[in-house]
């Protein structure tokens, strides 16, 4: 097959397009934009467009499918060029789909947690040699992609996340995936800008239960209410029910260990919504066989997803950490699991102010007493994040009254930021720096390491 992508530098478009290069699909590719790491790793297969444009003279008779990323506007003149010349036109979610027909597929949803969830099945799939297609939404240690397609592997393991497809398809990514084993890991209301209200973005999981294949699989995490009530009250009397909880653990020095069966098990993970991401990947690998006792030999050794949780530097006093996390479920989730696993030092929690809903005035409140774990907090956002996204003006103040406490400072320059993070450094201090952007360029890494560095 021939196949183009529209917007090939986003992350999981530039992921699909290497995976179909790999299967042996002629392939090529257009954006106005390609940034780190999608330019290096388009290159290397060359993939890399010639020029970052859209141009309508890419759209060739000879394509048997267009692939449209979220990146592309529904005015894209390649778009236009396709439509005109009657080409099919699929969403990414939606040829994932069609590439795993003939395969048992798993589907991780939720508002938190799925890409920790999808990356420790596939650890523990690759520790103990279950070939399987997938795609996750982040870097993970010992994987070279971050989507895999191939013909002869019985499972595909998908992420399954709930916002919009493409400008043309306008059906949340995980409502295409049809799962034969489905997991939900909680609901916390997101992406404002598309699910207006909480019933609406609630709906959106309901319909993804409906779509579970017949006799299918339904793992959920029973210490959601809202989740739980959702399941318990669905109609498919078809599928089989799974609840999961928090897993007995212990913390000893900075170490978690989980215990099961008489056994201690140390773990890299830590924070109870990691535990509970942990005992939801079990029971998804239990439905492919492995064995409690061998999902925790394996896990053992799970490292994390990158940018999710992920240790950036550390001494004998000092820990850095930088997360994923924006909504507020999961900047309370996040700032509570590095208070409880240190318990003794001192939280500087710093997060970044950067999706639609996060910059949105109307859903600030949804962010009371998200950092109240920490001892410092330092909320930031970039002026220009809002322009990009044509945004109104925020009122700090209005920032420091949503989140309340009085133990939060908000910043919004880049340097007053990094001059008050070196302010915080001491001993005996955990650090950690939350977002989904990049607190306006600056370099986390070098950073943290000024930050573990004893000397003056």
């Amino acid at each position: 097959m021939k196949v183009h992508f529209i917007a090939i530098g986003g992350s999981a478009m530039h992921n699909l397009a290497i995976a179909l290069h790999k299967k042996g699909y002629r392939v090529s590719g257009s954006d106005d934009e390609i940034f780190e790491p999608s330019r290096g790793r388009l290159a290397k297969y060359g993939l890399l467009p010639g020029e970052t444009s859209w141009n309508p003279s890419n759209i060739t008779d000879d394509l048997d499918a267009v692939i449209l990323g979220m990146h592309a506007k529904g005015d894209n003149p390649e778009l236009a060029e396709a439509k005109k010349k009657g080409l099919k036109i699929y969403s990414y979610p939606e040829f994932l789909y069609e590439q795993s027909r003939e395969k048992t597929r798993i589907v991780v949803g939720g508002s938190h947690g799925k890409t920790t969830i999808t990356s420790i099945i596939l650890h523990v799939f690759n520790y103990h040699a279950v070939d399987t297609d997938f795609m996750v939404g982040a870097q993970l240690e010992g994987f070279e992609v971050m989507v895999k397609l191939s013909e002869n592997t019985q499972y595909m393991v998908l992420e399954g996340d709930e916002y919009l497809s493409s400008a043309l398809d306008r059906r949340p990514k995980f409502h295409l995936y049809k799962p034969h084993i489905a997991l939900l890991s909680g609901i916390a209301w997101d992406h404002i800008n598309v699910f207006p209200t909480f019933d609406n973005y609630l709906e959106q999981f309901r319909i993804f239960i409906d779509l579970i294949e017949e006799n299918g699989t339904l793992i959920y995490c029973n210490n959601d209410k809202t989740l739980a009530d959702i399941c318990i009250g669905s109609t498919r009397n078809d599928l089989r029910m799974i609840p999961y909880s928090l897993p007995d653990h212990t913390i000893e020095n900075g170490k978690t260990y989980i215990h099961h069966n008489g056994r201690s098990w140390p773990v890299t993970i830590f924070g109870k919504h990691n535990l509970l991401n942990l005992a939801g990947a079990m029971h998804v690998c239990k439905s492919a066989g492995i064995t409690e006792e061998m999902f925790l030999e394996a896990v053992q050794s799970f490292k994390g997803a990158s940018n999710r949780l992920e240790l950036l530097a550390e001494s004998s006093d000092t820990v850095v950490y930088k997360d994923f996390a924006h909504a507020p479920s999961k900047l309370k989730a996040t700032t509570q699991a590095v208070k409880e696993q240190y318990p003794g030092r001192k939280l500087i929690a710093c997060m970044e102010l950067h999706t639609y809903s996060s910059l949105n005035k109307d859903f600030l409140v949804q962010y009371k007493n998200a950092m109240e774990n920490a001892d410092q907090a330092i909320v930031f956002y970039n002026p220009h994040a809002l322009k990009i996204k044509r945004l109104p003006d925020i009122n700090p103040e209005d920032i420091r009254e949503a989140f309340g406490g009085t133990n939060l400072m908000v910043i919004n320059d880049v340097e007053v930021l990094k001059n008050t993070i070196m302010e915080n450094k001491q001993p005996d201090s955990s650090f950690l720096f939350m977002s989904s952007g990049n607190f306006g360029n600056i370099d986390l890494k070098a950073i943290a390491a000024t930050l573990i560095n004893n000397k003056s």
